[in-house]
């Protein structure tokens, strides 16, 4: 097990700074008037120059594995703005936030780590989540016009987040300590996670242009969300984990899901189902419950 010293108040600080900004992505995105291709594009295209600028880390072992996990990271990325788009910013990352879920089943096939009984529960109870976000009846609003497709994507982005973490893992062996929240080996999660910043802005750029008609808060949008939403966010997490354990970052991390739907109702007045509510909320607590006995126990793909 990984010691860590002391944790430091100023380091729990960066990681709820991260997790702040993280926050604020789907807020942002739907801010912007520009379409979500576009939006994936320059978003990640910017990120990627600021990780490299900000974190010497990240230049460095960059190989076939780290392309590869960087592809996941890069679906993710994609992924994560199209829903945003599409459905409420509360179905969005809920939906994602059930990776652990497909962690858990994948974990066996990839890693050869076998589902244990004591998992059973939060799988039904990840599965649960997502079913009442579904059955939730969700209007098409202005921020959310098309919510069943978004869900959709959001679903998809969930599966290559649970990759991105199963590659993470993957990178990190043999010791295979590598935790959700990039905290125990923050050279290897952010040199991927520059690199799927790359082949996401790469990869959307072919149905990003022409680029036109952007308004001056379009770009200010755009460089908010590739410099603070995800660089500067990165830059604080991995300053902070320095000395915060595993599992207290996972916890502190639990903020965003909490605080995404809030910046889109504050912003945008986004008011997402009572059902997608209460489906999201069951999905932070059986993660967060699952995260607090799962590292105690150092078992599970959660550690």
């Amino acid at each position: 097990m990984t010691e860590h010293p002391h944790p430091r108040f100023a380091d729990r600080l960066m990681i709820l700074s991260a997790a702040l900004l993280f926050s604020t992505g789907g807020a942002a995105i739907k801010l912007c008037s520009l379409t979500g291709w576009q939006v994936a594009s320059l978003r990640s295209g910017i990120a990627a120059a600021a990780l490299l600028a900000f974190l010497p880390v990240a230049r460095r072992r960059w190989n076939w594995r780290t392309w590869l996990v960087g592809s996941a990271y890069a679906g993710t990325m994609i992924c994560f703005v199209l829903s945003n788009k599409l459905t409420t910013a509360a179905n969005a990352i809920f939906l994602q936030g059930a990776a652990p879920l497909y962690i858990l089943l994948l974990s066996p096939l990839l890693l050869h780590e076998p589902v244990r009984s004591r998992q059973i529960w939060f799988i039904a109870a990840l599965a649960a989540g997502m079913s009442m976000i579904f059955a939730g009846a969700q209007p098409a609003l202005h921020t959310a016009p098309d919510p069943l497709r978004g869900n959709v994507i959001a679903i998809v982005a969930g599966i290559c987040w649970a990759l991105t973490i199963v590659g993470l893992r993957w990178l990190a062996r043999p010791s295979q300590r590598i935790s959700v929240a990039a905290g125990d080996s923050p050279s290897t999660a952010v040199s991927a996670v520059a690199c799927g910043n790359l082949i996401a802005c790469l990869v959307t750029l072919p149905a990003a242009l022409p680029i036109s008609g952007a308004t001056t808060v379009d770009w200010a949008v755009l460089a908010f969300l590739g410099i603070f939403q995800i660089a500067v966010a990165y830059v604080f997490l991995v300053r902070g984990v320095r000395s915060v354990g595993a599992l207290e970052v996972s916890l502190l991390l639990l903020l965003e899901p909490v605080l995404s739907p809030v910046w889109a109702w504050l912003v945008h007045s986004e008011k997402p189902g009572t059902l997608a509510i209460a489906g999201g909320l069951v999905i932070v607590a059986a993660t967060a419950v699952y995260t607090w006995r799962g590292t105690n126990s150092e078992s599970g793909p959660g550690n």
